[in-house]
C-alpha cells in the first residue's frame, strides 16, 4: 500500500501554503452565505473543490483524496445521521400520541414567557442534554420543543445552537476534556479546571444574548432578573463542579442548578410583560384570560418519560461499564488506500504519527441505538400503535433525506481536509502568531469544531501543538488547551453538521443558509471574546493559572 506523509508547506511559503488551504472554507462560506445554496449543494461543491486542492495543491494522491471524503461521507451516516433520525422518531411519536401537547403546558405552567422558556429549554435542560447525550441531541430536542411551543423555527434552532456553546467544551460526560489530557500528556483535571475558570463568565453572557436575539434591549430590561439567575447559577455550578471535582460532571450539575433556580424564580417573580407567539401581553391581563387543563403530576411524568427514558438510556450508553460489555460487538473495517498510510508529521506532532483511520461501527454501541430503544419502548408507553410508528418513521426519513446528505458531504469535505494535511497547514500559521498566539489559540479550537463538529475531534487534532507552541513560547499549555476546547463551543453553532441537525429538527432542510448567516457573527463574536480572555489570562491575570 502507497504510504503518503503531509506536507504542510507545499509551496515554501506558510502563509502562501495556509492561503490556499483556505480555499475550500471560503468557497463553503461564500456557497451558503453569499450564494445560498442549500447545504447539501454547498457540501457537495465544497468537497469536490477540497479533493482538487488537496490533489493539486497538497500532492495527495488521488485514491487518498476521494477515499478520504468517502469515509467522512460515512460518518456522516453513522453515527452521526444515526442520532438525528433516532431523535427525530422520538420527537414524532410524542407529537403523534399527544403527549406534546401536554409536555407545552407542564412547561406553560412554569412560565408563560417565551424569553423564560428560552432560558429554561435551550439553555439549562439543553446543557443536561449535552452532558448526558452530545452528538447534537441538545440541539435537535430542544429545537423541536421550542416549536412545538410556538417560536418560529429559525429562530428555535438559532437560538438553540448559541444557548448549545456553553455546555460543549464539557461534552458528554467531560469526554473532550479527558481526550485532551490523553493527547497531550497534561492533567485532565487541570485542563478541566482551567476551562471552568473561562466558560463561567460566557455562561453568564450567553442568557442575556438569547433574551437580545428574542426580544431586544427592551426584553432585558424586562427579565433581566432571570437572566441573572441562570447565568450566575449556572456559572457557579460550572466553576466548582470543574475546579473542585472534575471535568465530567459540570453540565450535569450546572443545567440542575440552572433549571432548579429559574423554576423557583418563576414561582416567586413573573415579568410586567408576558411574551408570547401573538405578541407582548401585560402580565396580569394575560393572567386572568389564561385557560389551560390542569395536569396532574401523573400525566405531566407520563408525557416527559420518553425523554426522560432517553437521557437514562443514553447515559447508561456513556458509561466504561457498557461499553467494555459490548466492546465484543465492534466492527472495525479497514479503508482501501487510507488504513495505516498517512502520517501525520512535524511540527504539528513531536514526531510522525499514523494517523489511525478506520470505519468503526457497533450497532447496539452507538448513541442513535440507545435512542432508538427508547423510541421504540416509548410506542407503548405513549400507546403509538405499531402501523403509526412506522408511518412516523417513514415520514422521519422522508424529512431528513437532504438532512443527511448534507451531513454527509460537509463531513466528506472536513476529512479531505483533516488527512490531507490542510487543517494542519492552518493550525501552525495560527501558531506562528508569536505573542498573540494566546488570542488566535481559540481560533484554532473554533477551526477544529468548525471542520469536524466535534471539540472532542478538535482537542484530538490540535491538543498536542496547542501544548508544543505554548512551550516554546513560554506559555502555559494547560491554559492554551483549556483555550482550545472553550473556543471549540463557539465555533459548534456553525459547524455545518450542526446547522444541518437544527435545519432537520425545525423543518428547515435546504434553509441552511440562513440559519449559518444568521449564527456566524455571534460565532466569531464568542471566539473573539475567548481570544481577548486568554490574552489577558496569559499576560495579566497571571494569578488565575495557579
Amino acid at each position: 500500500m502507497q504510504v503518503w506523509s503531509h506536507n504542510y508547506n507545499p509551496f515554501d511559503n506558510l502563509w502562501l501554503s495556509a492561503f490556499v488551504a483556505l480555499i475550500p472554507i471560503i468557497f463553503f462560506f461564500i456557497a451558503l452565505a453569499g450564494f445560498r445554496l442549500k447545504g447539501h449543494v454547498a457540501g457537495a461543491l465544497t468537497m469536490m473543490v477540497s479533493i482538487a486542492v488537496a490533489v493539486i495543491a497538497f500532492g495527495m494522491p488521488v485514491n487518498k483524496a476521494f477515499m478520504s471524503a468517502i469515509h467522512g461521507f460515512l460518518y456522516g451516516l453513522w453515527p452521526i445521521s444515526w442520532i438525528i433520525i433516532s431523535t427525530v422518531f422520538l420527537y414524532k411519536l410524542s407529537v403523534k400520541s399527544g403527549k406534546f401537547e401536554v409536555i407545552r403546558h407542564s412547561i406553560l405552567s412554569i412560565t408563560n414567557d417565551m424569553r423564560l422558556q428560552v432560558l429554561l429549554i435551550s439553555f439549562s435542560f439543553g446543557a443536561f442534554l449535552e452532558g448526558a447525550a452530545g452528538f447534537g441531541t441538545p440541539v435537535a430536542i430542544c429545537a423541536a420543543i421550542l416549536v412545538g411551543l410556538g417560536f418560529k423555527p429559525l429562530y428555535a434552532a438559532a437560538l438553540c445552537l448559541i444557548a448549545n456553546t456553553a455546555p460543549v467544551a464539557y461534552g458528554a460526560l467531560g469526554v473532550p476534556i479527558l481526550v485532551a489530557g490523553q493527547v497531550t500528556g497534561l492533567s485532565a483535571f487541570e485542563i478541566g479546571a482551567m476551562t471552568g475558570r473561562q466558560l463561567p463568565i460566557l455562561s453568564l453572557l450567553v442568557p442575556f444574548l438569547l433574551i437580545f436575539i428574542l426580544d431586544g434591549f427592551k426584553g432585558i430590561k424586562e427579565v433581566w432578573p432571570a437572566a441573572i439567575v441562570a447565568g450566575i447559577s449556572f456559572g457557579l455550578a460550572q466553576y466548582i463542579t470543574a475546579n473542585f471535582i472534575g471535568p465530567e460532571l459540570p453540565n450535569i450539575t450546572a443545567s440542575f442548578t440552572g433549571i432548579v433556580s429559574l423554576i423557583i424564580l418563576c414561582r416567586f417573580w413573573t415579568p410586567k410583560n408576558i411574551m408570547t407567539p401573538e405578541g407582548k401581553v401585560a402580565a396580569k391581563d394575560y393572567v386572568v384570560s389564561l385557560t389551560k387543563p390542569s395536569l396532574s403530576v401523573t400525566a405531566q411524568f407520563h408525557a416527559w418519560s420518553p425523554f426522560l427514558l432517553l437521557t437514562l438510556m443514553v447515559t447508561l450508553w456513556s458509561t466504561d461499564f457498557f461499553k467494555e460489555l459490548i466492546s465484543s460487538m465492534n466492527f472495525v473495517l479497514n479503508l482501501p488506500s487510507l488504513t495505516d498510510s498517512i502520517y501525520r508529521v512535524a511540527p504539528l506532532v513531536n514526531e510522525n504519527t499514523l494517523i489511525d483511520i478506520v470505519f468503526k461501527f457497533n450497532p447496539i454501541g452507538e448513541t442513535g441505538t440507545a435512542i432508538l430503544i427508547s423510541a421504540l419502548v416509548s410506542m407503548f408507553i405513549l400507546r403509538v400503535s405499531i402501523l403509526d410508528a412506522i408511518k412516523a418513521y417513514i415520514d422521519t426519513l422522508k424529512e431528513l433525506q437532504f438532512a443527511v446528505l448534507s451531513i454527509g458531504m460537509v463531513l466528506g469535505f472536513a476529512f479531505v481536509m483533516n488527512y490531507s494535511g490542510m487543517s494542519g497547514t492552518l493550525a501552525l500559521i495560527l501558531a506562528s502568531t508569536g505573542i498573540f498566539f494566546p488570542f488566535f489559540s481559540p481560533f484554532l479550537g473554533w477551526l477544529g469544531v468548525f471542520l469536524t463538529g466535534s471539540d472532542t475531534t478538535s482537542n484530538a487534532l490540535f491538543g498536542s501543538l496547542q501544548a508544543s507552541t505554548a512551550n516554546q513560547l513560554g506559555l502555559d499549555p494547560v491554559l492554551m488547551n483549556a483555550a482550545n476546547t472553550s473556543g471549540g463551543g463557539s465555533g459548534k453553532m456553525i459547524s455545518p453538521q450542526s446547522i444541518a441537525i437544527a435545519c432537520a429538527a425545525t423543518g428547515l432542510v435546504g434553509r441552511e443558509s440562513e440559519l449559518f448567516r444568521f449564527t456566524l457573527k455571534y460565532s466569531l463574536f464568542f471566539a473573539t471574546l475567548f481570544g481577548i480572555l486568554t490574552m489577558l489570562q496569559s499576560y495579566v491575570f497571571t494569578w488565575m493559572l495557579i
